[in-house]
């Protein structure tokens, strides 16, 4: 594994983490500011930072359960149950983002939101099927544990 692409994607993983919560956080303030400019922030303002604050919570659990399979991507074990689980969550929390987008099509319909939804819900899939390939691929390294 290159160690050079492994170290900046641990790097960006933590970052997004950690940048994530109080981006999270600081929503009701910036989207007031935000409304100053763009006349929709200020209409919609209570829906949006409810709206963004929740795909928001969601997006950082997707990025903690990366963390934790990326973890043992370096331990050079990644074919374990823990992965699994944390696939089939990051479906179930892709689904949910691209469900809180959706309503969003009850305030404004763009392009950009449909393009969203879309990508969570082919993420949620993916998420998914892969939980099942990692999930033969845990029961097969068993059973060859138990045959050396």
């Amino acid at each position: 594994m290159n160690s050079k692409i492994t170290k900046i994607t641990k790097l960006l993983l933590d970052a997004m983490y950690f940048l994530g919560i109080p981006v999270c956080i600081s929503l009701p303030f910036t989207f007031k500011l935000y409304g100053q400019i763009n006349s929709y922030f200020r209409e919609y303002y209570v829906q949006l930072v409810i709206l963004f604050f929740l795909s928001g919570i969601f997006a950082i659990l997707i990025i903690g359960e990366l963390r934790k399979m990326f973890r043992t991507v370096l331990n050079h074990d990644c074919f374990v149950k823990e992965n699994v689980v944390s696939l089939r969550k990051m479906g179930t929390y892709s689904f949910c983002i691209a469900v809180i987008t959706a309503i969003r099509l009850f305030l404004y319909v763009t392009p950009a939101v449909l393009v969203v939804i879309l990508v969570f819900l082919i993420a949620g899939l993916f998420s998914k099927v892969l939980s099942e390939v990692f999930d033969k691929a845990v029961t097969y390294k068993l059973e060859n544990d138990l045959t050396i």
